[in-house]
């Protein structure tokens, strides 16, 4: 099992790293690592289990994230009380976005960021990503609100970019009267 340990901390250079299109079939070692990755997900949003294993609640984890420089990312959302979907997007664009910005009030977290972050990332309320599933078939997801935001910042860590990149350092709520909370 994934430990919190072995997720990168922000400080590690490889995070950095602009992650590479997977070609298909995909590799057997892609195909255990998403396993790997849903499992520690899934397990960090049961408190049991979180508290048993000394895991960090996440909801979403790149491949990146694990010093794997590939263009994968699971999330895993939990929608009622043990009840969760998955979600694996590989090699993901996003193609389409709302117009209204939203942000996320008690700031985003993140796996490899193990500090408090004050200030705001402005999101899309709204994004179609497409991507591919685990057998290559391209897929089309739509997400609103908090699943929009954690596809947004998966995606910015296949592309070498942290959260904390989005915040003004001079001014870290700038912009807040012109989105939405959630």
């Amino acid at each position: 099992m994934l430990k919190t340990k072995e997720i990168l901390d922000e400080k590690d250079k490889r995070l950095r790293v602009k992650s590479k299109d997977v070609e298909f079939p995909l590799k057997k070692e892609d195909k255990e690592l998403i396993d790997t990755m849903i499992e520690y997900l899934h397990n960090s949003q049961i408190d049991e289990l979180a508290e048993k294993y000394d895991l960090r609640p996440g909801m979403g984890l790149s491949a990146i994230q694990l010093g794997v420089a590939k263009r994968y990312f699971v999330v895993v959302n939990e929608i009622g009380e043990g009840e969760f979907e998955t979600y694996v997007l590989i090699n993901p664009k996003m193609i389409s976005n709302s117009m209204e910005q939203i942000y996320v009030t008690d700031g985003e977290g993140c796996l490899s960021v193990n500090r408090p972050v004050e200030g705001i990332i402005p999101r899309y309320a709204r994004v179609t990503m497409e991507a591919y599933d685990m057998e290559g078939r391209k897929i089309h997801v739509r997400a609103r609100e908090e699943l929009s935001v954690c596809f947004q910042h998966e995606l910015d860590h296949l592309n070498g970019i942290l959260f904390t990149d989005h915040i003004d350092p001079k001014n870290p709520y700038k912009g807040q009267d012109s989105m939405r909370a959630i």
